[in-house]
């Protein structure tokens, strides 16, 4: 048996590691597929060499490490676990990659026993949606949904997703392919994860068992006016865009204020022409709902996309509204959530469930197969900046945590008879 602290310390040293694995100097960010991926790739790849397991780079880019299992009546069945190894800019050393690196300790916690199911150990490319502004795309390329639409997009250099993927030294016409299918017998993803919030430290609580990820919808709008001189033009012959954003923001604050566990957030402001002198003819902004109830934030985007047509209307301006995601909220698995709850009080924790604001590898997976997540403690609440931080004895109860129920699985007949959704 291992020293789970041991190896909660081994985890946090070995994040650390990956994070100077970085496009920028002096800071952490790794996008979809730039060449600190395949850093991280050889790395992680060398610290499970010594434990039986094979290791390839799929076709959208996504590490897999696989651990054999016994097998059940001839089937072979395999447990999908992981998370993402891209990062957002100016990053933290543990958002996605600490998942990614428990997953390996549990290999090494586990001491060279074969389970019904083998282990899959799963480093997704792309979850952050930062070099082509759409995310998940190595777990959408695993469930199957990575269309061509997606495939043709373009990042800030004109390079497309699927010229990245050639240029990594993949094969872009082999990602048909790997989605996962019946004969491959996936019959579960589970995925560990820093809160990214407040919620488990304000409850003293090392880990969470997610029972939903919250829907989210993302809008743009712009409002546009007539730029005109700042001194000369009188205050009620004016169009300002800018004046008309800063009502709507207020609408958006108020309106998420008053309707218990809704987020709405305006994160990004761009002002045209953008002079001190001169007032705005244009203002561009962004728009961030999301709600655990999907009827609940499609209510909230409708109240506040009438409000910015009220409002620029009043004023004399137009809007333009466009939506750029709609994810609809997503239930994890009640059974992995209960097994999870199970091995937490085997653990010595007390169950502490919750819902996802942020999204997660784990919304697409379950598309496909049960899934389910493990938050673990975030001190501060603080995530994607560089203070991010976790305990190394939260790490240690996530390890023991995965131990146990991988133990529980695999005296499931529940689980070990699942036949994947096609």
């Amino acid at each position: 048996m291992h020293d789970y602290e041991v190896l909660a310390r081994e985890v946090m040293a070995r994040c650390e590691t990956l994070a100077r694995f970085s496009e920028n100097a002096g800071g952490i960010r790794r996008t979809f597929l730039s060449p600190p991926m395949r850093d991280c790739h050889r790395e992680i790849t060398n610290w499970v060499a010594p434990l039986g397991c094979k290791s390839k780079v799929d076709a959208a880019g996504n590490l897999r490490i696989r651990y054999p299992g016994t097998g059940v009546n001839g089937r072979t069945l395999s447990l999908l676990v992981g998370s993402h190894l891209d990062t957002v800019p100016n990053a933290g050393a543990y958002d996605g990659v600490l998942g990614v690196v428990i997953s390996v300790a549990l290999l090494r916690a586990i001491d060279g026993r074969r389970f019904p199911f083998a282990i899959e150990v799963v480093g997704f490319s792309e979850e952050e949606g930062i070099r082509f502004g759409i995310p998940f795309i190595g777990s959408r390329a695993m469930a199957g949904t990575l269309d061509e639409e997606v495939l043709e997009r373009r990042d800030a250099d004109g390079i497309s997703v699927r010229e990245a993927i050639a240029d990594f030294g993949l094969n872009p016409a082999e990602i048909s392919s790997m989605a996962l299918r019946e004969d491959e017998n996936a019959i579960g993803y589970l995925e560990f994860h820093i809160e990214q919030g407040p919620v488990l430290e304000n409850s003293d609580r090392s880990l969470g068992v997610v029972e939903a990820i919250a829907g989210q919808s993302r809008l743009k709008f712009i409002f546009i006016g007539r730029a005109n001189h700042a001194g000369t033009t009188p205050m009620n012959l004016r169009h300002d865009a800018v004046a008309a954003a800063a009502e709507w923001i207020g609408a958006v604050e108020r309106r998420a204020k008053s309707v218990p566990d809704l987020v709405a957030t305006v994160g990004a402001i761009q002002a045209k022409p953008g002079v001190g002198n001169v007032i705005a003819g244009e203002a561009e902004l962004s728009l961030d709902v999301r709600h655990r109830d999907d009827e609940t934030r499609k209510a909230a985007v409708e109240y506040l996309v009438d409000q910015a047509k009220h409002i620029a209307k009043s004023r004399g301006l137009e809007v333009q509204i466009l939506e750029l995601v709609n994810q609809q909220a997503v239930a994890m698995d009640s059974f992995l959530s209960g097994q999870i709850a199970e091995a937490m009080q085997k653990a010595g924790c007390e169950p502490y469930r919750m819902v996802s604001g942020a999204g997660h590898d784990a919304m697409i997976m379950a598309t496909k197969i049960p899934s389910a997540m493990i938050f673990l403690r975030t001190p501060g609440g603080i995530s994607h900046d560089p203070a991010e931080s976790v305990r190394v004895e939260d790490i240690a109860k996530a390890i023991e945590c995965g131990v146990q129920l991988l133990d529980q699985l695999a005296a499931s007949s529940k689980f070990l008879s699942f036949m994947p959704r096609t």
